[in-house]
């Protein structure tokens, strides 16, 4: 079942815009942290831990693929979000405090929803009979 799994997530990839990824992640990242959060409140904290620790490896994955030379201060306001999202996982973890998860939850939504829109202006740019962009700049392919 998991090799049929990765296949999935595989052929899920194919295709898409580098936008499109980002925002992958970005789902990733908070799919994750609610799935903490649920397990944390029903006293699963193994799970909850095991989730939490899997929303900051889509966040690690975010701060690792900025490209400061590209992005300049944008890049760089977003590492220090990342950096500043990754701390209050660690927090959260040691602490079992959701009320920063439920901060950090909308740092994310917010950053994503940034990253939609940019995606949604890249879509009525670009007609629909030209090939796919690769993306806006702030991120090396990976």
């Amino acid at each position: 079942m998991d090799g049929s799994l990765k296949s999935y997530e595989a052929v899920d990839t194919l295709g898409k815009s580098q936008l499109e990824l980002v925002i992958k992640v970005y789902d990733g990242a908070l799919n994750s942290l609610r799935a903490g959060a649920e397990c944390y409140k029903s006293e699963k904290l193994q799970e909850g831990y095991e989730h939490l620790e899997k929303a900051k490896t889509f966040v690690v994955h975010l701060y690792t693929t900025l490209n400061v030379e590209q992005g300049g201060e944008v890049a760089v306001n977003l590492s220090k979000l990342y950096s500043f999202v990754v701390s209050q996982i660690d927090i959260i973890e040691a602490t079992k405090d959701l009320t920063i998860l439920d901060d950090i939850t909308n740092v994310l939504i917010n950053l994503k929803s940034g990253w939609s829109e940019l995606r949604q202006q890249e879509v009525e740019l670009v007609p629909q009979t030209s090939a796919q962009p690769t993306g806006g700049g702030f991120v090396t392919s990976g």
